[in-house]
């Protein structure tokens, strides 16, 4: 006969919380203490420490479940989203979402629901249903939203997006702050004819616009109404708006430096560049929005922009939805607005030459 196969004293494949007792010499309360976090003041840590050294000799490691259902938790949140597939930056948010989440042992169980309200309804059900600790709501591009049937029934924060209601929390990017930081990119070189391409009536737009407004009102600049021209958020406004701002003018005349909107319409802006013969950033000095993967740092020049916070979004919402839980009270319906923060590259220069 060959050897035989050694196991745990419960005669399972899986060590229990009694195995680790018995190892370490002490009650199956006292284990319990210890991986329910109630061991300080309880316990000894001569003894905590034996406890654990038993249960790593062991291989123990506590049920997620059966803890969860002793403190009515799951140990899960729920995230719904509008367009995670379709966004360049939904990576971002979700990585930080999933890995503060991780941190307090949490995971993450994530619904796409292309926008459509009746999926999102139905997806809170299902979250709800399987008894998730709280709901991150998110959306890819920040607006108003319609706040999800059944959303108030769980600890919820929203990522990127405003509640109509104003009834929840929500995390979204200082915008205005960030329109601010893209003007002082060009005052800061010298710039005092600036211009604005793209974008539409949308919150980020208006907020953008105000901030940019804002930073050139304090050095004593107004920006020509003919100069802010709002072409939309893809190559093609970009193009046609950074056009309009600089064919025909004379060098004298025109814009040293321009906003855009978005990283998108910056790379218009740069090929309306080329095609009039002006260079970046000897010539023409332009700054983007989003700071857009797979792109921003590969334009000709690189592409100085201002980031999007998508991964602190997700980090904050997080945070925020965990202490929830922790505490059991339901955050203030506050905004939490962050910094967008400059990456530099190559498509801003001085205009002290020109």
């Amino acid at each position: 006969m060959g050897g035989t196969e050694e196991k745990h004293p419960t005669g399972s494949g899986r060590p229990t919380s009694r195995d680790v007792a018995r190892l370490a010499g002490v009650s199956h309360t006292a284990v319990s203490f210890v991986f329910n976090g109630r061991a300080e003041g309880n316990l000894s840590p001569a003894t905590q420490e034996r406890i654990r050294r038993a249960a790593a000799e062991l291989g123990y490691r506590p049920d997620p479940v059966a803890r969860g259902l002793r403190r009515r938790r799951t140990a899960v949140i729920g995230l719904v989203t509008d367009e995670i597939a379709s966004s360049p930056f939904a990576g971002r948010l979700l990585r930080g979402a999933m890995e503060t989440a991780w941190g307090s042992e949490h995971l993450v169980l994530t619904i796409d629901s292309g926008g459509d309200p009746a999926k999102e309804d139905a997806a809170v059900a299902e979250l709800l249903d399987r008894r998730v600790d709280g709901i991150i709501y998110a959306a890819m591009s920040l607006r108003r939203v319609r706040v999800p049937e059944g959303l108030h029934r769980a600890h919820s924060v929203l990522a990127n997006c405003l509640p109509e209601d104003d009834s929840l929390p929500a995390v979204i990017p200082a915008e205005r702050a960030g329109g601010r930081t893209a003007a002082r990119l060009l005052l800061d070189e010298g710039h005092r004819r600036v211009a604005m391409v793209g974008g539409q009536e949308d919150i980020a737009s208006v907020d953008r616009l105000r901030g940019f407004r804002d930073a050139l009102r304090a050095e004593g600049i107004t920006v020509p109404k003919e100069w802010v021209v709002r072409t939309g958020g893809e190559i093609a406004g970009g193009y046609e708006g950074a056009m309009r701002v600089l064919d025909g003018a004379p060098a004298d005349r025109r814009p040293t430096g321009l906003f855009c909107y978005n990283d998108r319409v910056a790379a218009g802006a740069l090929h309306a560049a080329t095609r009039l013969g002006i260079t970046v950033p000897a010539e023409l000095s332009v700054v983007g929005y989003d700071d857009q993967e797979h792109m921003a740092e590969f334009l000709t020049p690189p592409l100085t922009t201002v980031a999007l916070p998508h991964r602190a979004m997700g980090e904050v919402a997080a945070r925020l939805l965990l202490d929830a839980i922790d505490t059991g009270r339901t955050p203030p319906a506050t905004v939490r607005r962050l910094a967008c923060p400059v990456i530099s590259r190559a498509s801003v220069g001085s205009a002290a030459s020109r």
